[in-house]
């Protein structure tokens, strides 16, 4: 059975899946994203990574600011679809447009459902230390991230993995599953899995407030809040270097738990190394970057900065 598709996505973590849909030869008939936002230093209008590859495909695209008005909602349904793919859209979706595609919306979600449901399950599941996340098609229904499970794939999680590059991996491996599912539902066999009551947990939002390093806090705490925020925002501390606080975001780094010292200072600012010591241990910084410059391995860094053992870091 052929099925007409509506996609709805917006950053670069939706775009394999839409390009996946399209390649398999499936019928994307509208693509739904975010409006495009004011972005660089002339603030201009940018259009969101979806937008621009679906315009690339000759695919009709709608950015409605909420679809939650009758005008929206009839236009939604005039495309006559069969099934809405949904990966990282960016809006809650009211029951009207849940319900309008014959066989409901299926959701592109990046974790092992219960656990992390929410806005921000990559950055969340590292911070937490957790060994293993994933990809999940999800029946979507009126709850957050509460629907069915339709397929999933799990994907280890290394000691030192980082967001990003936890993002690429399951944002390439969700289009794999996407058009998987969407072949066993036109053959009619997409089963769905409800999902357990025990161990959900939720991905909050990422704060500002939260970027700093707390350096109080056990190495391993540490270097995971470092490689969860890795690249975007990214986790930072201020350095005293040439003679003021400069603000850092440190990108990269390692466990070093065989060293000690009162936390946030600097154990070791040589030979390439900058290892700094926490509430328990000590991590080594492995790539930094300074306001306004490019991010840098740390043997660079600190050959172009003066900071020194015995500094303290805050």
């Amino acid at each position: 059975m052929s099925l007409s598709i509506v996609f709805m996505g917006t950053p670069d973590f939706s775009v394999p899946t839409l390009m996946e849909i399209v390649g398999q030869g499936w019928d994307v008939v509208a693509c739904y994203t975010q409006p495009p936002r004011k972005a660089g230093r002339g603030m201009e209008l940018k259009k969101s990574p979806v937008h621009e590859a679906a315009e690339s495909l000759g695919i009709p695209v709608y950015t409605p600011h909420s679809l939650k008005g009758a005008d929206e909602q009839e236009i939604f349904r005039s495309h006559g679809a069969d099934v809405a793919v949904v990966v990282a859209y960016g809006q809650l979706l009211p029951t009207e447009i849940l319900e309008a595609p014959v066989y409901g919306c299926l959701n592109g979600h990046a974790s092992l459902l219960p656990r992390w449901r929410g806005a921000a399950p990559i950055n969340r599941a590292i911070m937490a230390g957790d060994s293993e996340s994933g990809i999940q098609v999800m029946k979507m229904d009126a709850g957050l991230d509460t629907g069915p499970v339709c397929m999933s794939e799990t994907v280890i999680i290394g000691e030192n993995t980082t967001a990003g590059e936890l993002h690429d991996q399951l944002s390439q491996l969700g289009g794999d599953l996407m058009v998987r599912a969407l072949a066993a539902l036109s053959r009619g066999g997409l089963a769905e899995t409800t999902q357990a009551r025990e161990g959900v947990t939720y991905a909050k939002k990422l704060r500002k407030d939260e970027t700093k390093i707390d350096f109080s806090r056990p190495a391993l705490e540490v270097h995971n809040h470092i490689r969860g925020l890795s690249p975007f925002p990214g986790a930072w501390c201020e350095m005293p270097l040439s003679g003021k606080q400069e603000r850092v975001k440190v990108l990269r780094s390692a466990l070093c738990s065989q060293m000690q010292g009162d936390a946030g200072t600097v154990m070791k600012a040589e030979d390439g190394e900058l290892i700094i010591a926490c509430g328990d241990g000590a991590v080594r910084f492995l790539a930094v970057q300074r306001a306004g410059k490019k991010p840098a391995e740390c043997a660079e860094f600190l050959r172009g900065a003066k900071l020194e053992a015995g500094a303290q870091l805050g």
